[in-house]
């Protein structure tokens, strides 16, 4: 009977705690959560908690001057209902979008493509096709003006007079009926940026080996092993490129300006960008500007949580 009490004792003294699976988790990640830390602080200081702010301040009458006072959905009902010029920015927004976004990821891509089948010269290529976008779009835009001038002395107006297309110079960034052409030509320019690299490196990525098993049952073709390999094993850099696409051509604003002014005649190249900040930093009027901007990154979310439907992984 004691040898069994002193046994029992013995166990209850060396027996291991039970480690929750909160702590251990922790214990196992310590060291990369540390590494992680300084992003997070930032990445919530800089980016989460504007949004709850300007998630607050859309149901507010705020000036920046006095106390934002509560007015409910008011920004919101202004907004959809009353505000005709965000209508319009709306509207040419989508039609940008619907137009870049689709061109801009497809050209990425298939840029991409072309440069991972040569042997030679990858580099060079890659380079060619993602300078335009280190350029500010401001720069960018300076050189295309030369391009898109509306006197006789600009490249397209003095090429289609001596092809006895026009008779007379367009004004191509001040006619209503031309401006959002010219943005969106050089805008598709300048679209092949991050997501043409994080294209290329997928395609560089892709084991060489299943190409050559491909073969083996029957694939032969480039375009069978873009289709049937390649597309497959690329989910996770499509959905980036998607979400990228969409987010930069929601955003446009500084190629607008730049080419048609700010307001652009009759609000040609308004966009919702150009409408926040018209709103925030010409009217200082930040309760409504913040209600743009919630729809915006409403917009913005809802695309993208569409695309990752269409790019999500199986497995």
């Amino acid at each position: 009977m004691s040898n069994a009490k002193q046994t029992t004792g013995v166990s209850q003294v060396y027996e291991k705690p039970v480690e929750s699976k909160a702590h251990r988790f922790w214990r196992e990640n310590k060291a990369g959560w540390g590494f992680l830390l300084p992003f997070m602080i930032l990445f919530l200081v800089f980016t989460v908690l504007p949004v709850f702010v300007a998630m607050g301040l859309s149901f507010t009458d705020y000036n920046m001057i006095q106390t934002p006072n509560f007015t409910g959905l008011t920004n919101y009902r202004l907004l959809l209902l009353e505000d005709d010029v965000f209508i319009i920015a709306l509207q040419n927004t989508l039609l940008f979008s619907c137009i870049i976004g689709p061109a801009g990821y497809i050209m990425s891509f298939v840029m991409a493509w072309f440069i991972s089948l040569c042997k030679r010269g990858r580099g060079a290529l890659a380079l060619a096709f993602y300078a335009p976008s280190l350029t500010s779009g401001t720069a960018m835009s300076v050189i295309w003006l030369v391009i898109f001038s509306g006197d006789r002395y600009g490249y397209l107006n003095h090429f289609l007079i001596e092809l006895g297309l026009i008779s007379d110079p367009i004004l191509w960034c001040k006619d209503s009926n031309y401006i959002l052409l010219v943005i969106v030509v050089i805008s598709a320019w300048m679209s092949m940026g991050t997501g043409f690299l994080v294209f290329l490196a997928g395609l560089q990525n892709v084991d060489p080996e299943l190409y050559e098993a491909g073969k083996v049952d029957g694939i032969h073709n480039p375009l069978q092993q873009l289709w049937y390999i390649t597309l497959p094993l690329m989910k996770p850099q499509l959905l980036f490129g998607a979400i990228n696409s969409i987010v930069n051509s929601l955003a446009v604003f500084d190629v607008a300006t730049a080419v048609a002014g700010f307001p652009s005649p009759n609000y040609a190249a308004h966009t919702i960008v150009a409408h926040l900040y018209d709103y925030a930093f010409t009217r200082f009027q930040m309760g409504y500007a913040s209600a743009v901007a919630m729809f915006l990154f409403l917009l913005s979310f809802g695309l993208s949580r569409i695309c990752m439907r269409i790019f999500r992984s199986d497995d």
